[in-house]
This record gives structure tokens, sequence and C-alpha cells, in this order.
């Protein structure tokens, strides 16, 4: 499954699955078959989701948890940043001309 960020303002934006879920997890959003994300609501999205990836290249720098984790969940995966920053941009260009981002499948 995939899901389709449109706007009037930006290119689509296509995640998998997973991707995509955990994007709107972070922003607060019900990750269903279709959604809104409110102009309004933008900034405070676009903050969570800074917070998250800061969270998570501060853990990628700990070494308590790097021991926790082994080698074998070490990987060069694409992080939250990588997977995040178009959506950010997206957000960032909707939210200065007031328009919304809808989501679909």
């Amino acid at each position: 499954m995939l899901y389709k960020f449109k706007s009037k303002n930006a290119g689509d934006l296509i995640m998998l699955e997973p991707n995509g879920r955990k994007v709107l997890e972070v922003i607060g959003k019900e990750a269903g078959p279709t959604g809104i994300i409110l102009a309004e609501q933008m900034p405070a999205a676009i903050k969570a989701l800074q917070d998250a990836i800061a969270q998570e290249e501060s853990d990628e720098h700990n070494p308590d948890l790097d021991a926790a984790q082994g080698d074998a969940e070490k990987g060069d995966a694409p992080g939250l940043r990588q997977r995040a920053m178009p959506f950010i941009d997206m957000l960032q260009r909707n939210h200065t001309v007031g328009t919304d981002v809808t989501w679909g499948v």
C-alpha cells in the first residue's frame, strides 16, 4: 500500500505504507486511508517531525543504545530525516500560502 499526499502548491508525494504511517503518527494524525492536514496544523506538524528527527539522530549516537541493539539492527537504511524532509518541505510550502494537504491510499 502507498500513501499519496497531495496539495495545490507542491507536487504529489508518495510514500510506502510504513513510512507514511510513521510520518502521520509523528504528527498526531490517524494513519487512515484518507485524511487532511489543515494549514493551521502545519507548524505543529513540522515541529513534531523535526523533534522526532533530532531524537532519532541523538539515539543513533548513543553508545549504550548501540550496544543494546547489536550489529544486526544497524545498517545503512534511510532514517526519518531522509524520509520526512520532502514531507516537511511540502508542509512548509503549503503553510506559507495557507492551503491544506490531503492524503489517500
